[in-house]
């Protein structure tokens, strides 16, 4: 298939200019003024509008079983609403249960993700240690492209990574070029403090919030960065939401080491107050972990995306319906985890980074797509406007508004925690792989057509990390 883009303003990380792109064979082919048209190519007319590279959320739960229920979009519903919203590639995790082989989830989630509409990859949860998932981690990183590894530092007695197997995992991911990530909260503080929650008498969804309050995450952030340290791994740390991880990070990237975060649009945006709503379902659905927080923890998260400590933006998207929340109605503990976001995410970023100040175009798009795509190993095929890379794009409409709402939205939830917010910034056409997925309030999303998207070890940031622990070591 050849489609043309005519017109618009280019835009990636570092560059702005108008430019056409043509895009033959699920590839960028040209990019420059006034090509010519190709003999039956299709035709989209920019206009005014920004040429971008498709978004990039490196952190999604599609169809994910999780607290005696299953996450009610799949493969298919969310990539395909991420498309309505820009964004065409997302970074799926694997969570392997207690003593399950490695392989065999990975096998289970890829089946799964056949009915895509947009490419994906992996993230491969370490939630259990022997042998074992020592071998099958290279087998993963080797024969199968996974190149990162999460590990959630919650969720006591299901799928917690103790600090032994925090050391076992991250100095084999170390062997392997494969980069950690982490989950960060001190579960066992969770675990205590929901005890002595519900020992009390507060059942309600405010005591989630308080039962992993600021200074849980913080713990365990820096605990993550100090045996990443020791040990001379590179770390990611995913879903930063308060200013006590994000004060840890800081101080750790001043001190040199290697140091990832990611900040999901609803911690930017969203406080606490959301939790003490009269409405069980509406305080339920907000119901993620970590949770929103104080609104002096936005303000700390925005200023960091800003400050380049914080490097990419994500939605932690893992949707329950009411239903589903409502496992919780007597014991906020056993509310299902997780909350929508895929197809927003763009339009919020745009709308509250962009409009306001707080971002430029060229950061957005950073933000958005190419530090994933760098930080992930996706570069340059994914998270750029470049020849050669894959013609995954977004043209963008900086001008033009809309309502989000739950009546509306292509997410298969029935609550959206953006609910009547008007937003600036919206997708006009959304392209994947060549093909025309989005247009204009036309959602042509076909099953099946992602592709999942291995991935190379050995980064340049792990390298660099290597040279300086060795320099590190010579000193000593």
């Amino acid at each position: 298939m050849t489609l043309i883009i005519r017109g618009g303003t280019v835009v990636d990380a570092t560059h702005s200019y108008r430019a056409d792109v043509l895009c033959v064979d699920g590839r960028i082919a040209q990019i420059g003024p006034d090509l010519a048209i190709p003999e039956g190519a299709q035709v989209i007319d920019a206009g005014d509008h920004l040429v971008m590279p498709g978004g990039i959320d490196p952190h999604t739960h599609m169809e994910l079983p999780f607290m005696g229920t299953v996450a009610s979009d799949d493969f298919y519903s969310g990539t395909a609403a991420g498309l309505a919203g820009g964004t065409t590639s997302i970074i799926d995790f694997v969570i392997p249960n207690p003593r399950q082989s490695l392989l065999d989830a990975f096998h289970q989630w890829r089946g799964w993700a056949e009915k895509a509409a947009s490419d994906y990859a992996f993230h491969v949860a370490v939630t259990w240690w022997d042998e074992s998932v020592h071998r099958e981690m290279g087998t993963l990183v080797h024969e199968h492209g996974v190149a990162s590894f999460k590990h959630f530092m919650a969720y006591k007695g299901a799928i917690m990574a103790d600090d032994e197997i925090l050391v076992n995992s991250f100095r084999r991911a170390m062997d392997l070029g494969a980069l950690p990530t982490v989950h960060a909260e001190n579960g066992e503080l969770v675990f205590q403090l929901q005890r002595e929650l519900l020992a009390q008498g507060i059942r309600g969804p405010e005591g989630h919030p308080l039962s992993r309050p600021p200074a849980v995450e913080g713990e365990a952030a820096n605990r993550a960065m100090r045996i990443a340290e020791v040990i001379g791994v590179p770390l990611y740390i995913v879903h930063v939401s308060a200013r006590q991880a994000l004060e840890a990070i800081a101080r750790a990237r001043g001190e040199g080491q290697r140091v990832f975060a990611e900040v999901l649009a609803g911690h930017l945006l969203i406080d606490d107050s959301v939790y003490h709503d009269s409405d069980f379902t509406r305080a339920a659905a907000h119901v993620m972990s970590p949770p929103f927080r104080p609104r002096e923890h936005q303000d700390a998260l925005w200023q960091g995306l800003q400050a380049g400590h914080i490097h990419t933006t994500a939605t932690d998207h893992c949707c329950f319906c009411a239903p589903q929340k409502a496992a919780g109605r007597d014991d906020f503990s056993k509310i299902p985890n997780g909350c929508g976001g895929v197809e927003d995410r763009m339009s919020l970023l745009w709308h509250y980074g962009v409009t306001t100040g707080r971002l430029t175009p060229g950061e957005f798009v950073q933000v958005t797509s190419t530090n994933a795509a760098r930080i992930f190993n996706l570069y340059p095929r994914k998270g750029a406007v470049e020849v050669g890379a894959d013609a995954d794009l977004v043209v963008w409409d900086p001008n033009a508004t809309r309502t989000i709402s739950a009546r509306t939205h292509h997410q298969n939830v029935d609550f959206n925690i953006y609910e009547g917010r008007t937003v600036q910034g919206i997708a006009r056409h959304t392209i994947t792989r060549g093909q025309w997925a989005w247009c204009d309030g036309d959602l042509r999303a076909q099953r099946g057509a992602g592709r999942y998207l291995p991935r190379k070890p050995f980064p340049p940031y792990f390298e660099a990390n290597r040279k300086r622990k060795e320099q590190a070591g010579a000193r000593d």
